[in-house]
């Protein structure tokens, strides 16, 4: 079976992350699903961004959390496009959404646009924290949920059931077999990040995941062919986290 792939950031491996031009060239690439990370700005919204601070990856200096939303506007996020909000990619593109939160604050946010904006069917809701995948429980109880680990990827499968979450992303690094296993037998489905090679693409096939997110459209399209194959360009650096 073709893979589920998921854009990392839109495809920060090409274009500028989590920025609009990442999601749309991501969703034109025909990668499955969109990947992207939330914070909070200091007066509350739901900002598109990794990093807690803004200096990587814009030309400003300081923590999300302490700037307004008009002052992330005017910082430059590669190539000239603007830091944007949630509401802005979930208008930009059409795609199912995968989104990550970083804290309960965030996680009571995103719930409430979602309710308000009926994304229930397009947005599942992904974190490395089991207490932020909590609060959003508590707020939409029928919310599809993925657990995210790196490090702890062997104690995954048994933390998500926990949680009632359907779905585990793991770094491919710390992916065994047995975990795979493990997860299936309880109904839970296993992607891995971040998939950037030839070679990673054939380890995740070896291990029997049923996805892979990636930075790079070409590895997308080989995913998605049923009997593998190859992808040309060069692999970009694997993140550090998802």
């Amino acid at each position: 079976m073709p893979l589920l792939t998921v854009g990392h950031r839109g495809v920060m491996g090409v274009e500028p992350e989590n920025t609009l031009r990442s999601f749309v060239r991501a969703e034109r690439e025909g990668l499955d699903v969109l990947e992207l990370d939330l914070h909070l700005s200091s007066d509350g919204e739901l900002v598109v961004m990794h990093d807690a601070d803004v200096d990587r990856t814009t030309d400003g200096s300081g923590p999300i959390g302490g700037l307004t939303l008009a002052e992330l506007r005017r910082l430059d996020a590669g190539r000239g496009e603007r830091v944007p909000v949630f509401d802005e990619v979930v208008d930009a593109v059409s795609s199912p959404l995968q989104a990550e939160i970083k804290d309960r604050a965030a996680a009571r946010v995103l719930a409430e646009t979602i309710g308000k904006r009926d994304l229930h069917d397009r947005v599942t809701v992904i974190s490395f924290h089991a207490d932020a995948l909590r609060e959003t429980r508590e707020h939409l109880p029928a919310m599809p949920l993925v657990l995210v680990a790196g490090r702890s990827s062997p104690t995954a499968p048994e933390r998500a059931r926990e949680l009632g979450a359907g779905m585990v992303s793991l770094e491919l690094r710390h992916l065994e077999a047995g975990i795979v296993e493990r997860a299936h037998a309880a109904g839970i489905q296993v992607i891995s990040w971040t998939v950037n090679t030839e070679a990673e693409l054939a380890r995740a096939r070896e291990l029997g995941l049923d996805g892979v997110v990636t930075d790079l459209p070409a590895i997308g399209q080989a995913a998605r062919r049923p009997l593998g194959g190859g992808a040309q360009g060069n692999p970009a650096p694997e993140s550090a986290a998802s």
